[in-house]
């Protein structure tokens, strides 16, 4: 069965958006190679999918800068977020242009070329496999190639406009 737009309550969006904003999250910084250089973004709307093979979800808006990057086989970085690199996530998330926000955080080459955020609770080399379109977003599934992790365990959470 196909719900369409018409069949949804005209306050269902807004309570959506309000009901979300109660869903703490994790950020991250996930990053893609670009024409002149790296591309990336914040998100929270990421989450595993499969251990075998390793594999993970991201959510992107169709409109982002990075979005135009995301086709199957491209690499993709993953960065997720200790909980003191409140500047990073601000800058990702759209407090600088796209162009400018490597310029926050401390940046150094990965191995699938893509950079890498120094102190971030773990990175992850991935190549995209599929994206799947729906709404507004891309659903992207991206397998995981290279992980590392760090010692601490002290993620950045951000929940109803504000980090926790």
């Amino acid at each position: 069965m196909h719900i369409t737009s018409s069949e949804i309550s005209d306050d269902v969006p807004e309570l959506f958006r309000a009901a979300m904003r109660r869903l703490a999250a994790s950020v991250s910084i996930v990053v893609a190679r670009g024409d002149s250089g790296p591309v990336g973004m914040a998100a929270t709307s990421i989450t595993s999918l499969t251990m075998d093979p390793p594999a993970l979800l991201v959510c992107v808006n169709r409109a982002t800068a990075l979005h135009a990057l995301l086709v199957p086989g491209a690499p993709l970085s993953v960065n997720l977020l200790s909980s003191h690199q409140h500047e990073v996530s601000a800058a990702f998330g759209g407090g600088l242009p796209w162009q400018e926000r490597f310029g926050v955080g401390s940046w150094q080459p990965g191995a699938n070329g893509l950079p890498l955020l120094a102190e971030a609770q773990a990175h992850l080399g991935c190549a995209i496999d599929v994206m799947l379109a729906y709404g507004t977003h891309s659903i992207v599934i991206a397998r995981v190639l290279d992980v590392t992790v760090s010692e601490d365990v002290a993620p950045l959470i951000y929940q109803d406009g504000s980090y926790l």
